[in-house]
């Protein structure tokens, strides 16, 4: 039976370190792996990306695989043909699918049709793939992930959410400072100051994210006090890093100065996607 990663639970505390373990040294040896060769990988995008767009062409393509890029229209699903139909076709012609899209539904239709890995790349409920390479971020810098404390601090999305998830697996603590009316279902509210007290790194994420345009004005008046900055992160441990999923607001979310600053780990965390995802596309495919 094909396994997938929809949210990140999917994986046991166990196989989570062990392939973030994995993508340390794919990143030590890029073309240490040809585990895709002879395969083929469709990469769906029915939302605009940059990382998630070049870190699973290009890592397929490192795995020596052949990545199968369909954008948005391009598939019938455009045209009223169903998520199983399109999962069962698939299936037949490719080794994986991944997709970037917005209803988390939709993804999980098509992993149940599918006897093929299916990953998802980013819906409006999980964005697992960045958790991962967040993950492997920490465990570049601290060398370990149990017992470390993560501050989020912004709007309680799928970002948060998938922290949340990926932490709870690492033995990583996530502390998520939002407003009321922004917050995580589910997952305890803190002030910024608290969430950041003790934080071996702080994570923000751009405050109107794709989908939330018409909300624009309200939001960023609601997230005016979550704004990651000097003052801010001085309230942290001494050490602590600062990341953020990009694309990044500068004077937003997060300061110019702090985002580009010496403790910024923001473009480290970026590259890590291409690693993180080689080896769980590893993972998974050899599962298969």
């Amino acid at each position: 039976m094909a396994r997938h990663f929809l949210t990140g639970e999917e994986l046991t505390a166990v196989e989570q370190l062990e392939l973030l373990e994995r993508a340390i040294r794919l990143k030590a040896d890029r073309l240490a792996s040809r585990a895709l060769a002879g395969k083929s990988v469709a990469l769906v995008f029915d939302r605009p990306s940059t990382r998630t767009r070049i870190s699973f062409d290009v890592g397929v393509h490192e795995l020596g695989g052949h990545p199968v890029v369909l954008r948005q229209g391009e598939l019938q699903m455009a045209r009223g043909e169903s998520p199983r139909d399109v999962a069962l076709v698939l299936s037949r012609m490719v080794d994986a699918l991944a997709i970037r899209t917005g209803p988390h539904e939709l993804v999980e239709e098509l992993a149940r049709h599918a006897s093929i890995p299916v990953v998802n790349m980013l819906t409006q409920e999980h964005h697992p793939c960045q958790a991962l390479a967040d993950l492997m971020t920490l465990l570049e810098r601290f060398g370990r992930l149990e017992g470390l404390k993560l501050a989020y601090v912004g709007d309680g999305n799928n970002m948060a959410r998938s922290l949340v998830i990926a932490g709870r697996i690492a033995g990583v603590e996530v502390a998520v400072a939002s407003p009321p009316e922004l917050s995580l279902p589910g997952v305890p509210r803190v002030e910024p100051a608290e969430a950041v007290h003790g934080a071996h790194a702080l994570y923000t994420d751009v405050w109107v994210s794709m989908g939330d345009e018409a909300d624009a004005d309200r939001r960023r008046e609601l997230l005016a006090a979550y704004r990651i900055d000097a003052d801010l992160l001085a309230q942290a441990r001494d050490a602590a890093i600062v990341l953020h999923c990009l694309p990044a607001h500068p004077g937003e979310e997060i300061t110019e100065e702090t985002l580009y600053g010496e403790r910024s780990a923001a473009w480290d965390q970026a590259e890590n996607r291409l690693h993180a995802q080689k080896a769980l596309l590893e993972h998974l495919l050899s599962a298969a």
